[in-house]
């Protein structure tokens, strides 16, 4: 099998990630950074850019530069609907990016680890881009963090957009269920 760039190592919308993340901070009222003050949070739109544009392909490789060049404005234009707080939690984007997603992944979708994850802001948007996540973390209130955002919500709604943090072994989410 060849190997195929991603997205993200040949060009991102940095401009759009940038002013979307920056705007995340300022809404106090409806975000998970509601939750709890955590010293080192990732912005929940930087993450799901990053996800996103980790897994797919870039047109690069397979189409001439005029064409591949058309078809990367798409994944920007996007990207950059992804990574809005009010239009990035809609299920029509969502469902465009994990098509996108589950396209560009033809052996079948990778697990998502994160093996020190704080506040949980990459497991929580692997979750909603469709993948499976494995998360850990050493510090128990982190853990704690993690799993009331991302298990909390998908019980009180009884949605199954959002599933169960998977559990790992060790120190992980599993010492607290």
């Amino acid at each position: 099998m060849n190997y195929r760039p991603k997205l993200i190592e040949v060009a991102l919308p940095l401009d759009a990630i940038n002013m979307a993340s920056a705007k995340e901070k300022l809404i106090h009222v409806g975000t998970p950074s509601n939750l709890h003050a955590w010293w080192a949070r990732r912005p929940l739109a930087a993450c799901r850019a990053v996800i996103f544009a980790s897994l797919v392909d870039d047109p690069g490789a397979d189409l001439p530069p005029l064409e591949a060049r058309e078809r990367r404005r798409e994944l920007f234009k996007l990207i950059e609907r992804l990574v809005q707080w009010e239009g990035g939690n809609t299920s029509e984007v969502l469902g465009e990016a994990s098509a996108m997603i589950s396209a560009g992944c033809r052996g079948g979708l990778p697990v998502i680890v994160d093996p020190f994850c704080g506040s949980g802001s990459i497991p929580l948007e692997a979750l909603r881009l469709g993948l499976d996540a494995l998360a850990n973390d050493l510090n128990p209130i982190a853990v704690a963090i993690s799993k009331a955002l991302v298990e909390v919500p998908s019980v009180a709604s009884r949605s199954t957009e959002t599933t169960s943090l998977s559990r790992s072994k060790g120190d992980g989410l599993d010492h607290l269920g």
